[in-house]
């Protein structure tokens, strides 16, 4: 059973920092482009960031470059986002995504994605 679970979201100030994990289970990540979206509030979803599967290519939307990291670890099958000064416009639901894919690429779509964790950043 293929399963995504993120962690890590809460309530943090401006400026402050986040950790956001995505645990995978049911398939090994090493084969697979892992993606982080977020969905504020009577907003469309958008993708934040991804990284392709063994990490050497990832980008970013435009707003949280210089903020925001996304890493793997295939050998934990898990993946990260870290999120630092943090502003009001972060706030959202952010979910992790996975797709298969051929090389080292960022896909268009996924398949498998998790639950979301909620992100509010706040003061």
């Amino acid at each position: 059973q293929v399963q995504l679970v993120e962690s890590g979201g809460g309530l943090v100030q401006p400026g402050g920092s986040l950790r956001l994990s995505c645990a995978v289970s049911g398939f090994t990540l090493d084969y697979y482009a892992i993606g982080w979206f977020r969905q504020a509030p009577g907003k469309e979803r958008e993708g934040v960031s991804c990284i392709s599967r063994s990490g050497e290519n990832t980008n970013y939307r435009d707003s949280v470059k210089g903020r925001f990291t996304i890493s793997r670890d295939n050998a934990k099958n898990t993946a990260y986002l870290q999120m630092k000064n943090l502003k009001p416009e972060d706030t959202g639901v952010y979910y992790c995504a996975a797709e298969v894919v051929g090389g080292n690429i960022c896909p268009n779509q996924y398949a498998y994605w998790g639950q979301g964790t909620q992100v509010t950043v706040s003061s």
